[in-house]
């Protein structure tokens, strides 16, 4: 069939999508927010985010075994639930995702743009890596590959340096006060720095280009997760070492504080190459997931049917991956940062809450991990939603419900074009 993406990733490239989808989001974004929400206690807030995670990932690993085409939590919403969960996941995918684009591309402007200059920083980021995924997923997967590289290289020499040049004092962490914070504030701190791990999903969503699925994709998930888990665990202690809970709560850029506290004047603008390689690898691995969800959902009618489309040279969703670049730059231009995370944080929960449940259905001959784990997963995001912040909240309900409504009026229009 001339309209389905090509089997190109092994396990390597996979894995290197996954660690490019999480490491932009958490190391140089969410600490700040979380830090703002809970003090020391968002280092509480990052295991719960851990934690909640690993469930979603194993439910993700399992489903995605049985189901390997694009689309993700979309269409194991579908299979096991019925269209309208699938629908629901879907939709919360896409407006989490756009938001989770919009947010990348501010933390690339935000570590190297002039001042005034950061939001057309961030369009160009948008339009330069849309047209990389254009031209194929091989590409994106060796563009992803150079930037982690880049990442993990720049994290290493700023906890190195804060490390053996005394700048690092445990003793500013607060240990005793982890907690002082409250139940609330930690929560919602979770809920913040549950958008560092979401990347794991992309491979769920490129199901459909990964080799022997069934193997590849619960194997990649596992170990890009376990690597961001560990990776983010010792930059999480590094920089609240080194600024303390205020000072990271009271910058935008809380990694290249830290730099600068090193007393290392070089160290600074590694940080913030590694910062903007984040961003950037984040930013271009959430453009390839969405497009393939957005091709999902448009092959089943619950998007506009032009957008499935796969272009015939490259194999990749082409409309969708431009239509995606569209409305980003759009957000850019009215969003900020801390508003895009909680917003995106909302849409994605939600997600992997439908996920969740459609693994709870599962029979056992598909069942690869215990239905505890999937319990968790679902407990836990449906939790760190309701303690989002108001407006994360208030918002996520109007635009879910807008999507229903589309939804609602598209059958009652188009009765035959699904299969409800």
């Amino acid at each position: 069939m001339t309209n389905q993406l090509a089997r190109r990733l092994g396990t390597g490239s996979a894995v290197m999508i996954g660690l490019g989808s999480m490491m932009g989001a958490g190391v140089f974004a969410a600490f700040g927010p979380a830090a703002r929400a809970a003090g020391s206690g968002l280092l509480v807030g990052l295991a719960i985010a851990g934690l909640v995670a690993v469930a979603n990932a194993t439910s993700s690993a399992q489903l995605a075994a049985v189901y390997p085409t694009s689309g993700g939590t979309y269409v194991y919403g579908r299979e096991q639930l019925g269209p309208w969960w699938g629908y629901l996941a879907g939709w919360g995918f896409v407006v989490g995702k756009l938001a989770s684009c919009a947010a990348m591309a501010l933390t690339f402007a935000a570590y190297v743009a002039p001042i005034g200059w950061q939001r057309p920083f961030a369009v160009a980021a948008v339009v330069g890596l849309a047209a990389v995924n254009y031209r194929g997923i091989t590409r994106t997967a060796r563009l992803t590959v150079v930037l982690v590289v880049v990442v993990l290289a720049a994290l290493a020499v700023l906890v190195g340096v804060s490390a053996a040049g005394g700048g690092a004092d445990v003793g500013r962490i607060g240990v005793g006060g982890v907690l002082h914070a409250g139940p609330y504030a930690i929560l919602q701190a979770a809920g913040l720095l549950f958008f560092a791990f979401a990347g794991y999903a992309r491979l769920a969503t490129l199901g459909e280009e990964v080799r022997d699925p069934a193997r590849t994709i619960p194997r990649a998930i596992v170990l890009a997760l376990g690597i961001t888990v560990v990776v983010y665990g010792v930059v999480a202690v590094t920089v609240l070492a080194v600024l303390g809970p205020d000072g990271v709560a009271a910058s935008s850029t809380p990694l290249a504080a830290a730099a600068a506290r090193s007393g290392a004047g070089w160290v600074g603008p590694v940080v913030r190459v590694g910062a903007a390689a984040a961003a950037l690898g984040a930013l271009l691995a959430l453009v390839a997931g969405i497009g393939r969800t957005t091709l999902a959902m448009a092959r089943e009618g619950d998007l506009p049917r032009w957008l499935d489309a796969v272009h015939p040279r490259y194999r990749v969703p082409h409309r969708a991956e431009v239509a995606v670049a569209v409305v980003v730059s759009a957000l850019v231009l009215v969003t900020d940062l801390r508003g895009a995370i909680a917003f995106s944080s909302f849409g994605v929960l939600l997600y992997y809450a439908v996920a969740n449940a459609s693994a709870l259905t599962q029979p056992p001959e598909q069942r690869r991990y215990p239905r505890a784990l999937a319990w968790t997963g679902l407990v836990g995001c449906v939790v760190l939603v309701a303690t989002l912040p108001i407006g994360a909240v208030a918002t996520g309900l109007v635009v879910f419900a807008a999507g229903v409504a589309l939804r609602w009026w598209r059958l009652r229009r188009w009765p035959r074009s699904s299969t409800d």
